[in-house]
């Protein structure tokens, strides 16, 4: 999981994932608002992902009954 945060270089804000830096701002707000966006984002893809992975993995196989 990617770790996003900000930090204040002059007079603007970088926005940064991990320790590495993506995009300077000039608003403090539009920093936060990036970052919540930026998960919201990746909380969805994961989520969309998820159900796929699991119907993947799982394995319901019925099996034909055996008559007498």
């Amino acid at each position: 999981m990617t770790s996003y945060s900000f930090i204040k270089v002059g007079n603007d804000y970088v926005v940064q994932a991990d320790d590495k830096r993506i995009l300077k701002v000039a608003s403090r707000r539009r920093a936060a608002q990036l970052i919540s966006e930026a998960t919201g984002l990746l909380n969805a893809a994961a989520a969309v992902d998820a159900p796929e992975k699991t119907a993947e993995t799982a394995s319901l196989h019925r099996e034909t009954p055996k008559l007498p």
